[in-house]
């Protein structure tokens, strides 16, 4: 008689023999997030009682940035309706509405109801849009450093094509960088304000690049082949910072509401990441596909987080409130970074930063390459870098490698969405030193 031992621990990590694969191609071939492994590293780090600023996630920590609190109770009160059923596929009527309203209030765009989509989160948005319109070997343009392209074009099959940028250009894109690689391709993706760099592209700029799109659309025009279609992400728009002006494709370039699939939500403007409400608005054709795709794979936001969002969306006070207090905070917090990394430069470290234009992050270059640690290693790579000023400092920052940046170069992200001012303010005065320690 066959054992019953039910303890299934044995079984459950065998897995089976290295001549017989048993996952798909795709998923073996699929690397994980460099940024979670990071931030895993330094959650191990805190439970031990370490101090670390942690500038690593793209997160809020709510003690720092709580939900608006016409939001939370929003939330709550949907619970004790009993609002906790499927919400329609699309979402529920009344976000749509809202997210109608406030895009035709906040961002000049009248759209009909049909081309809105809701998720939950971006990240649906981003992967069903990719499904919508890609085949496997299509061309996928999208600029070096930008976030999780290089896998999303992993996962459908198809050919990625990275187009480096320069600091020179705060890492944005111009239409010039772009305009070699759209023939031919399939779709582009954009990002604005940009994660890792918190740098956002110029309305002129924009208005370049879309000229760009419009011109090689209108050559396949009349032709069998597919037209070419922008994704773009900017679901940071309303943390832009100083005199930063945000603008949209189909605000520069009417034109381009045929070929633009908008990706935004409440998770960055309104440090709700773990609600999962987000939004696509585009061309009502490729949204009805979109929302065939997240039916099937049930991507939706949670109901009550929905109906919440509806409410919240309609109350401009409780925005305006909000906003004068939340964006300030990560003002000061991305200006201190700034501050305290242009004075190290001005003192002769091996360090340089851009000036924040917007979203929750600083872009830094910290390049002491070739110098030895006290103990004797020499620093050869971002990996070598930020391993030191994680140990040295106590500070946790990303590479540009996480975000498809082969070179080592020295440029880290830096996110302020989990530090305190006052965590900032300490943390300067540890790197400086642990950069004063090389040799």
């Amino acid at each position: 008689m066959r054992s019953r031992d039910p303890d299934l621990t044995n079984s459950a990590r065998a897995g089976g023999a290295a001549s017989a694969p048993r996952v798909s191609t795709m998923a073996k071939g699929l690397t994980g997030s460099e940024i979670l492994r990071i931030a895993a590293e330094i959650r191990a780090r805190v439970r031990q009682g370490e101090q670390v600023c942690n500038l690593t996630v793209g997160d809020f920590d709510s003690t720092q940035f709580p939900i608006p609190p016409r939001l939370r109770e929003a939330v709550v009160e949907a619970y004790a309706r009993g609002e906790t059923n499927y919400p329609p596929a699309d979402g529920v009527l009344e976000l749509r509405q809202a997210v109608q309203a406030y895009y035709a209030r906040q961002l000049g765009l009248a759209y009909p109801l049909e081309s809105i989509l809701v998720t939950g989160g971006a990240r649906p948005i981003i992967y069903s849009t990719y499904r919508s319109l890609v085949d496997p070997g299509d061309r996928v343009v999208y600029p070096l450093p930008s976030w999780n392209n290089n896998h999303y074009v992993h996962m459908v099959g198809a050919q990625g094509v990275p187009v480096p940028t320069s600091p020179s250009n705060r890492f944005l894109p111009t239409a010039a960088d772009l305009a070699p690689a759209l023939p031919g391709a399939r779709l582009v993706c954009l990002n604005s304000p940009l994660n890792p760099t918190g740098t956002a592209i110029a309305p002129e700029e924009l208005e370049r690049i879309c000229d760009a799109i419009l011109a090689e659309n209108a050559r396949r025009e009349g032709t069998a082949e597919r037209p070419l279609f922008l994704l773009y992400d900017h679901i940071y728009w309303p943390l832009c910072v100083g005199e930063t002006r945000h603008a949209t494709p189909p605000g520069v370039a009417p034109e381009m509401a045929r070929y633009t699939v908008l990706v935004d939500g409440i998770s960055k403007a309104f440090a709700s990441t773990g609600l999962r409400v987000g939004w696509a608005v585009g061309p009502a054709d490729v949204i009805e596909r979109m929302a065939a795709v997240v039916a099937h794979v049930g991507a939706w936001a949670p109901r009550p987080e929905q109906a919440a969002t509806a409410v919240f969306l309609s109350d401009v006070g409780a925005q305006q409130e909000y906003r004068a207090r939340f964006l300030p905070g990560i003002q000061r917090r991305l200006d201190a970074l700034y501050r305290g990394l242009d004075a190290m430069r001005q003192a002769g470290l091996p360090v340089e930063a851009l000036p924040p234009q917007g979203a929750i992050y600083l872009t830094a270059r910290i390049a002491p390459f070739g110098q030895r640690t006290p103990s004797g290693d020499v620093l050869r790579t971002n990996d070598d870098v930020r391993r030191w000023i994680l140990e040295a400092a106590h500070i946790g920052v990303v590479p540009f490698q996480a975000f498809g940046v082969p070179e080592e170069s020295g440029w880290f992200r830096l996110s302020v969405g989990a530090a305190s001012e006052s965590g900032i303010a300490e943390a300067m005065p540890r790197l400086e030193a642990a950069l004063r320690q090389l040799t």
